[in-house]
C-alpha cells in the first residue's frame, strides 16, 4: 500500500482496547497482524486481548449497566442520531477502510456503509418507541401492567466480511434497549469496528456502554464472560459450526441469545420468469461481497425448459466481472478473505467436477500476490453433491435444473439450513405458494436483495434464532416485565 491518503487513513484509526471509554493495550502489549487480502501485506497491527482483558470490559459494561439503563430513552436516541450523522460524514472513510481490510470493490464497501449507517438511524427511531401495555385481568381482580427493560450486559461477535453492518446491526439496538455491551469484532477485520467505536465515543456515548476486544483467541476470551453470571446476552454471527459450540456455552447460564448463522440460499428460476430479471437477480444474490456472505444464492435451481437460456446470458454476465484489488477502479470483484477460504472455495469446485459436473465458467486459482478466485459457473449438479450441501462463501454459482415446483420446493428444502430464498416468477399466486412451502426466514419474490434495517433479519433450523433489524430488533435486547396490581377499585367495593 502507497496510497498516502490510506497512510492517513490507517494512521487515524485507534488500534488499542476500549475499555470503560478509555484505549488501552492488551495485557502484556501483545499485537496482531492486520492483512490486506488482495496485495498480503500487514496494512497495521492493534491489540490482542487476554481473557483478563475481556473480562475487564465486562467489569466496565457492568459498572455501567444500572445507570445506562436508566438513561432516557430520547437522549440514547440522540446519541444513534449522532452516530448516524457522523458516520454518514465520514463514509468515505469507513468504506476504503472496509476495502483495505477486506477486499471488497469500493462501490460495495460505499454501500455496506449506507446500510450499516441505518441500523443508527433505525434504532435511534426505535428507542423512544419501546412500549408495554396495562389491562384489566379477564375475573376483573388485578390490573394487569407489562413493561420492557434491558436485558443487561450483551456479549456482541461479529464476522468479518461485512465489518460495519454486522457491527451497527448489534450495537444499535442494545444501544437502544438500554443495553451495555462487550464486542468482540472478526480479527481479520478489526479497523472498521475500532474506527466506528471512536465515532460512538464521539457521538457522547458513555463510558462503559460499549467496550471493544479484538483478539486472536476468541474462544479464550468469550469463555470466561459467557461463562459469568453477569453475563445476560450473547449476540453471534458467524458459522453453524461455532454457533452451536457457543450455545451450548451459554446455556449453563440461561442466557439470552441471538444467532444469525450459516445459509444454503436456493435461487429458484421459474419457467415464467423474465429471465433477464432472474440473470440480473441472480448476479446480485450470488455475487454481492464477491459470494462471502449468507444471504448469497449457493444453489440456482432453474426450471429445464429454460435452462439452456438462463446458463447462456447468466455465464455472460458472470464473465463480465473484473478481478483485482476493490481500490482500483476497473475492479467489480475483489478478493476473498484469506487463503483458506480460497482453498475450501476451490476444493468444493474440484470435488463438484469429479463427481460428475461441469464448469461453465472459471474455476480455476489465478497466479500472483492476494487470495482471488474468478467468477465461476457449475453445471449439472445434484443435491447430494458437496457443492450444493454446503456453503460455499466465494463466487461460485451451482445451477441445477427442476421439473416442476413440488420438485424445486423439495431441492430447496433437502437442508440443514433455513435462512433466505429467492423465486422468480410472473406468477403471484405461485410465489404465495412458494411463500407457504418453503423453510426459510426470508424470502425475495423477483429480487436479488431482502436485507433491510426495517425488516427483520433472520433465519430458521440451523440458520439461527432471532431477529436483527425492524421493529422485531429491539425486542432481542429487551426483557419482559408483568406486574399485578390488586384491583384499585376493590377498596370502595369493600366499604
Amino acid at each position: 500500500m502507497s496510497d498516502p491518503t490510506d497512510e492517513k487513513l490507517l494512521a487515524s484509526v485507534p488500534t488499542g482496547l476500549f475499555v470503560d471509554g478509555r484505549w488501552v493495550e492488551a495485557t502484556g502489549g501483545r499485537r496482531l497482524d492486520v492483512v490486506d487480502p488482495a496485495r498480503g501485506a500487514v496494512l497495521t497491527t492493534v491489540a490482542d486481548a487476554s481473557p483478563a482483558d475481556g473480562l475487564a470490559a465486562l467489569d466496565a459494561a457492568h459498572r455501567a449497566q444500572e445507570s445506562w439503563g436508566r438513561t432516557a430513552p430520547r437522549e440514547r436516541a440522540e446519541i444513534l442520531r449522532r452516530a448516524f450523522e457522523m458516520v454518514t460524514a465520514r463514509a468515505e472513510d469507513f468504506a476504503r477502510l472496509i476495502t483495505l481490510e477486506m477486499g471488497k470493490p469500493l462501490a460495495e464497501s460505499r454501500a455496506e456503509v449506507g446500510y450499516g449507517a441505518e441500523f443508527l438511524r433505525w434504532f435511534s427511531e426505535e428507542a423512544p418507541r419501546i412500549g408495554g401495555r396495562y389491562a384489566t385481568a379477564p375475573d376483573g381482580r388485578n390490573r394487569l401492567m407489562v413493561r420492557k427493560r434491558p436485558v443487561g450486559p450483551c456479549l456482541l461477535i461479529t464476522p468479518w466480511n461485512f465489518p460495519i453492518a454486522m457491527a451497527t446491526r448489534k450495537i444499535a439496538p442494545a444501544i437502544a434497549a438500554g443495553c451495555t455491551m462487550v464486542l468482540k469484532p472478526a480479527d481479520l477485520t478489526p479497523l472498521t469496528a475500532l474506527l466506528l467505536t471512536q465515532v460512538m465515543d464521539e457521538a457522547g456515548l458513555p463510558a462503559g456502554v460499549l467496550n471493544v476486544v479484538t483478539t486472536t483467541d476468541p474462544g479464550g476470551v468469550t469463555g470466561p464472560l459467557i461463562a459469568d453470571p453477569r453475563l445476560r446476552k450473547l449476540s453471534f454471527t458467524g458459522s453453524t459450526p461455532v454457533g452451536r459450540r457457543l450455545m451450548a456455552q451459554a446455556s449453563e447460564q440461561v442466557l439470552r441469545v441471538s444467532m444469525e448463522l450459516g445459509g444454503n440460499a436456493p435461487l429458484i428460476v421459474c419457467e415464467d420468469a423474465d429471465l433477464d430479471e432472474a440473470v440480473e437477480g441472480a448476479i446480485t444474490a450470488k455475487m454481492r461481497n464477491g459470494g462471502e456472505a449468507c444471504v448469497a444464492a449457493n444453489r440456482i435451481l432453474v426450471h429445464r425448459s429454460v435452462e439452456d437460456a438462463f446458463v447462456q446470458r447468466f455465464r455472460e454476465r458472470m464473465g463480465g466481472f473484473v478481478l483485482g484489488p476493490g481500490d482500483e477502479p476497473s475492479t467489480t470483484l475483489g478478493p476473498l478473505i484469506d487463503e483458506r477460504s480460497r482453498s475450501k472455495v476451490d476444493d468444493l469446485v474440484r470435488g463438484a467436477v469429479r463427481e460428475g459436473a461441469g464448469v461453465a465458467l472459471g474455476g480455476e486459482v489465478p497466479a500472483g500476490k492476494g487470495y482471488f478466485y474468478p467468477p465461476t459457473v457449475v453445471t449439472g449438479v445434484r443435491p447430494d453433491m458437496a457443492i450444493a450441501r454446503e456453503e460455499i462463501f466465494g463466487p461460485v454459482a451451482p445451477i441445477m435444473t427442476f421439473d416442476d415446483d413440488a420438485e424445486a420446493v423439495r431441492i430447496a428444502n433437502s437442508t440443514d439450513y433455513g435462512l433466505v430464498a429467492f423465486v422468480f416468477t410472473r406468477d403471484i399466486d405461485r410465489a404465495l405458494r412458494f411463500s407457504e412451502r418453503l423453510e426459510v426466514g426470508m424470502l425475495g419474490i423477483n429480487t436479488g436483495v431482502v436485507s433491510n434495517p426495517a425488516a427483520p433479519f433472520g433465519g430458521v433450523k440451523q440458520s439461527g434464532l432471532g431477529r436483527e433489524g425492524g421493529a422485531e430488533g429491539i425486542e432481542e435486547y429487551l426483557e419482559t416485565v408483568y406486574v399485578g396490581i390488586r384491583d384499585p377499585f376493590a377498596a370502595e367495593v369493600d366499604a
